[in-house]
């Protein structure tokens, strides 16, 4: 039997676009290797950090000369470290992210979110940094761990390949799971729509943030979801349960458009409580774009 072919989630056109824009850590990372990426360690790299006073031992190479030169005090530089970063990007396979599947002009919240992550590890991989992959659905299903050798790509890009979106949602397990098992600082990037209670989140986003973990969060919907311009009697089916509902779409628009807001502020409330980077993207708006602006603020902000 011939070997199934290798979906293609990363348009290298895309990605070349969008290599001139770093992909740049927020909080201090701890690493092996010399790179990029602001260190919780004092160095010895081109950034100067601060002063301090000389102390017997020290390296009179990093003496500053001229403040001595004009208080006659001993005063050291020192410099911010810089590092590698290790990047895991965490994607949401339960079924509430089939949504969208086999519908005209458009490709589900899971191919959607396959773009988002292939492209995000490709640029991460492409500056030297560690990418690992963790594919989530009613628990921890499948994951690669941070490697940093290019040839690590093809594993993550056939990882996702075989990816099928089933089953409830075990996102919060699965955050807090990876939580432990991720030791050193990274920038996490959690690829999800968030169809969860928040309470639960809440905490998984805790725990992350305790880690020291600097995280990113991509919402993915689509537009009916956002919309809900449904204009006949349809039959709802939940994808991650047996639950299905047949109703007049008029009869329960608003109250569905106040439940769906209200859950999707507080997911934006709570992110910005834990300081994760949230972002809200949809399946048929550009992800390039979506890619790029949350490029440029990371970039701008370091």
């Amino acid at each position: 039997m011939a070997e199934e072919p290798l979906k293609s989630f990363l348009d290298p056109q895309v990605a070349a676009r969008l290599m001139r824009l770093p992909l740049q850590a927020r909080r201090p990372m701890a690493g092996t290797m010399s790179g990029q990426h602001k260190s919780p360690h004092r160095g010895s790299s081109v950034e100067f950090a601060e002063y301090r006073k000389y102390a017997t031992g020290d390296d009179i190479r990093r003496l500053d000369w001229r403040v001595l030169a004009r208080s006659d005090r001993y005063y050291m530089k020192e410099y911010e470290a810089e590092t590698n970063l290790r990047c895991h990007v965490i994607l949401d396979c339960s079924g509430s992210m089939k949504f969208g599947e086999n519908k005209s002009g458009h490709e589900s919240k899971l191919d959607y979110g396959r773009r988002l992550a292939a492209t995000l590890a490709y640029l991460s991989m492409q500056q030297g940094d560690a990418v690992g992959f963790h594919a989530v659905g009613a628990e921890v299903v499948k994951e690669i761990p941070a490697k940093r050798n290019p040839a690590h790509l093809r594993n993550i890009f056939e990882l996702m390949n075989e990816l099928q979106p089933q089953g409830p949602t075990g996102l919060v397990a699965g955050l807090h799971e990876l939580a432990e098992k991720i030791r050193q600082r990274a920038l996490v990037i959690v690829i999800s729509d968030f169809f969860c209670p928040l309470s639960p989140l809440k905490e998984a986003l805790q725990h992350l943030e305790f880690k020291k973990h600097d995280l990113a969060v991509f919402q993915v919907l689509n537009r009916a979801e956002i919309d809900f311009s449904f204009d006949r009697p349809i039959r709802f089916q939940d994808l991650e349960s047996h639950f299905h509902l047949v109703t007049e779409p008029g009869t329960i628009r608003d109250r569905y458009l106040n439940a769906f807001n209200e859950h999707n502020e507080g997911l934006r409330h709570e992110c910005a409580q834990f300081k994760a980077d949230y972002r809200r993207v949809v399946t048929d708006e550009s992800y390039e774009e979506s890619l790029a602006e949350f490029l440029l603020d990371r970039g701008g902000g370091h």
